[in-house]
């Protein structure tokens, strides 16, 4: 069974990848509300202000370490003959830890200090936040793994 890095990380369906993938942290980033809704926006508009397309950027440098990460639950899914984007929404732990697994060890060799001062930040909540979009990432791994 071919991964997802083969399935989506090269040529054109990398960048519809890079680019959905910044819509879906749009739309989760401007869901949140409360005290933390208001660190992480903020920490978001700071992020994105560093230069004209950082984030797709930074989508793009994490997506091979992503889809690594995610590839044992996709290939979970298919041995179970399930929906993978069913089987990411059940395991959202998983996710959530395969991820911020990956945003620690580049969050403490990055560069900025302003990046590593909001990603310390927000690292507390970042777990509840990274399950919660675990439905917006499932649409978008069964709208792409499925369509190849």
């Amino acid at each position: 069974m071919a991964s997802l890095k083969e399935l989506l990380g090269s040529g054109e369906k990398r960048k519809v990848i890079i680019d959905d993938a910044c819509k879906v942290l749009d739309l989760e980033v401007a869901d949140k509300s409360g005290v933390s809704g208001l660190a992480i926006k903020g920490g978001y508009k700071l992020v994105r202000g560093i230069k004209p397309g950082f984030v797709p950027e930074v989508v793009d440098h994490l997506l091979d370490d992503f889809l690594d990460a995610l590839d044992p639950i996709y290939q979970e899914a298919l041995e179970k003959k399930q929906p993978a984007g069913a089987h990411l929404k059940e395991n959202s732990t998983r996710v959530a830890d395969a991820l911020l697994g990956i945003t620690d060890a580049r969050a403490e060799h990055a560069r900025s200090g302003a990046i590593k001062k909001t990603y310390k930040k927000l690292r507390p909540t970042a777990h509840k936040h990274v399950e919660a979009a675990a439905p917006r990432l499932a649409e978008m791994l069964d709208r792409h793994a499925t369509a190849t």
